[in-house]
């Protein structure tokens, strides 16, 4: 079992003692001394982490809220020197890192570091694709004709490209996929405007900088496909940094394997009959070629009546037109290719939607016929294909690693799980890896250099075995910090009496009815984080009426109803609002002092039991001897949890009441293990004494009670 070590070695090279300066009364990133508090696990945490990088070691590094582990693991990476990749769970913390925290200890240190920002190329402008929009006008949506124009502004003034700097144009509007590239759309060297190109400039700023800032998508769409530019800096960088590392298995998962979708062969045949009707009129009858693919891939997406449906290759009847139509579709697929070959010459559009349609048929091939697929004749044709994840054979479990992360059980066992996922029109066609450790552990090979893994949640009861698994990190050494907030006295953990079952019909109505008087207590001032998007509905539903019917004068902030910044900073700028929403707002949220104060959480966060990949994996423990629920779906929902409960206190003033509604958390044997990786607050069963708490925390603010007094449950 991996547990946290308590003492770390001093670091070669970065003295102890300058840590202590830094962080101490009167230093640069301490406070003043009179109102200075030590703060000894963000020094401790500084002092692990510097051992680390001297060592080119691996450290699993857990540091509770509140305990400024930025500054901790920036210090010494600065410090140390050489080339450092931080890569953050969002772009949001992409900026952030960028624009405040970096530049905030780079002067402190006097430090002359440089740093560069490195996203994705669908976040830079790009000029090719502009001029061509603003030539053919294709406009799906009557405000992408503003949009655009405000674009074609700001492509003269801006330097970096960047669309985070245009907050005029949303991040969600449809526009920005005409006027960006992807990996298939970009010519690279052979483009008119590559000397100009931002995503060119972008790499070149982050291979000459000291320190890179990344995020993890980023980071392993690179490891993947090597079209990131993180490949070209990986090899130099001397420390590896991923800041909420918690977010790697599944962000590694995605990308260590491979979807493809009906509605990316429609996205082909809309722009194959763009571009042979302006280039190549005469080379063939485009309109009844792409018909043809059109309504393969159509006919492959209602081989499932139903608007939502996850399964598993295996669950697909032996009847089912599915795999007929699938081999239609690679068929006219093949047809359009062929004509594509002939085309190409005469416009470098045609050639790489020809490359577009050859990548796509190889990963129908491969999803198909897993070897098949590896050796498809048309795939050699594109250099790129050869960069994609390929499917392999897993081999015996590595030394030293529990079965639990090995590739399967014994030799010759493929490791990739092959699913469907229908959606109101599209189909998805999955393949994905059933542990990512083996991957993983092959991308860290090399060059011996620092990997330190941070976030606020990663251990289970301080036991890292479930992360360590996931990611290949077996005997590792890991830290944990505690936060330095006082939960007993900032917080009360309610669960509430007499639920029904979660999975029964009245549940989330029950959940509601428990929710409102706390709601009421709390004075709005609300999360209320629900584990599925049908939840979040039926909670907007209700709670709008809720409050016209008792006039409560509470804002009601829905996901999906504006953008997730938008709705927090409407929700701030309330004072006393109630946001709904799922995952998305499960992490990354930060909602300091009064707005705040409430945070209910629906059900236990377990992953959905039609998922295909869980069930896979659970099949593959269960051949091991271990149990999937003990080893795999409790602590992935623990750690789910903490971060939901983390939305809570943010800062040494925040005080406030986490409601949990699941009942197993009371009945459950398994229930004491979760509520005991939570933060240490005071429980209740009674609404009276969240009442209570609500009434003196009022009190403590109008001045008529000097310190808060939680009642013991």
């Amino acid at each position: 079992m991996i547990v946290p070590e308590e003492v770390a070695p001093e670091a070669p090279g970065i003295h102890d003692a300058e840590i202590d300066r830094l962080f101490g009364a009167g230093g640069p990133l301490g406070g003043a001394v009179g109102s200075y508090r030590p703060r000894h696990a963000q020094t401790a945490m500084a002092k692990a982490i510097a051992a680390a990088i001297a060592n080119q070691g691996t450290l699993i590094a857990e540091a509770g809220t509140g305990t400024g582990k930025t500054f901790a693991y920036l210090v010494p990476a600065l410090l140390w020197g050489g080339k450092v990749i931080v890569s953050t769970g969002t772009k949001t913390l992409q900026d952030q890192l960028f624009k405040r925290d970096i530049p905030t200890v780079r002067k402190a240190l006097a430090a002359p570091v440089s740093v560069a920002l490195l996203k994705g190329r669908s976040n830079y402008l790009c000029h090719y694709h502009l001029e061509r929009t603003l030539q053919n006008g294709r406009l799906t949506a009557r405000e992408d004709v503003g949009y655009l124009r405000d674009i074609s502004r700001f492509m003269k003034t801006t330097t970096t490209g960047d669309k985070a700097e245009l907050t005029a144009v949303p991040e969600t509007a449809s526009v920005w996929n005409l006027v960006t590239s992807t990996r298939d759309t970009c010519f690279g060297a052979d483009c008119q405007y590559y000397q100009d190109c931002f995503v060119m400039k972008a790499r070149k700023e982050a291979q000459q900088a000291d320190v890179v800032v990344v995020n993890h998508h980023l980071f392993f769409a690179d490891v993947a496909l090597k079209d990131t530019g993180v490949a070209e800096l990986l090899p130099t960088a001397n420390t590896v940094i991923f800041d909420e590392a918690h977010q790697l298995p599944e962000t590694a998962t995605l990308f260590f394997g491979e979807t493809v979708s009906t509605s990316q062969v429609l996205e082909l045949c809309r722009d194959v009959l763009a571009e042979g009707l302006s280039h190549a009129r005469d080379g063939a009858d485009w309109a009844r070629l792409v018909a043809t693919v059109e309504r393969a891939a159509r006919d492959l997406r209602l081989v499932f009546p139903e608007d939502s449906i996850r399964l598993a290759v295996n669950q697909i009847a032996a009847s089912s037109t599915f795999f007929p139509s699938l081999q239609t579709l690679m068929d006219s697929l093949d047809d359009m290719i062929a004509v594509l070959d002939k085309q190409a010459e005469r416009a470098e559009t045609i050639e790489q939607c020809r490359d577009r349609a050859v990548e796509i048929l190889r990963q129908l091939e491969a999803w198909n016929d897993p070897q098949a697929g590896a050796k498809t004749a048309r795939a050699a044709k594109v250099a790129k294909a050869a960069d994609a994840v390929e499917v392999t054979n897993a081999t015996k479990a590595t030394a030293g690693v529990p079965a639990e992360v090995a590739e399967a059980a014994g030799e010759g066992r493929q490791f990739y799980v092959l699913w469907v996922e229908a959606f109101a029109s599209s189909l998805q066609l999955h393949r994905t890896p059933l542990s990512i450790a083996p991957i993983f552990n092959k991308q860290r090979e090399g060059s011996p250099r620092a990997w330190i893994f941070t976030s606020a949640t990663l251990a289970v009861k301080r036991d890292f075995n479930h992360y360590a698994a996931q990611m290949g990190l077996w005997n590792e050494p890991a830290h944990s910090w505690p936060s330095p907030f006082d939960y007993e006295q900032q917080g009360l953990l309610y669960v509430p009496p007499n639920l029904p079952q979660p999975n029964s019909f009245e549940y989330t109505d029950a959940v509601l009815d428990a929710a409102l008087p706390a709601i009421e207590s709390a004075g709005g001032r609300c999360f209320f984080l629900c584990t599925t998007l049908r939840a979040v509905n039926r909670a907007a539903e209700r709670l709008r009426t809720e409050f016209a019917e008792r006039q409560l004068p509470y804002p009601l902030f829905v996901q999906g109803e504006a953008g997730r910044t938008e709705l927090l900073d409407r929700f701030r700028a309330s004072g006393n609002g109630v946001l709904i929403g799922s995952q998305s707002f499960w992490e990354g949220v930060d909602v300091r002092g009064d707005a705040l104060s409430l945070v209910i959480i629906d059900k236990l966060p377990f992953s959905p039991p039609d998922d295909p990949v869980l069930a896979a994996r659970i099949s593959e423990m269960e051949k091991q001897g271990l149990n999937g629920f003990v080893h795999h779906q409790l602590p992935a929902a623990i750690i789910t949890l903490k971060q939901g409960a983390g939305r809570l206190i943010r800062d040494e003033g925040d005080r406030g009441v986490l409601m949990i509604c699941d009942p197993r958390l009371i009945t459950k044997n398994y229930g004491r293990r979760i509520w005991q990786s939570l933060p240490p607050f005071k429980r209740t069963r009674e609404l009276s004494v969240v009442q209570d708490f609500f009434l003196r925390q009022a009190a403590i603010k109008a001045g008529t009670i000097i310190e808060p007094v939680i009642p013991e449950a």
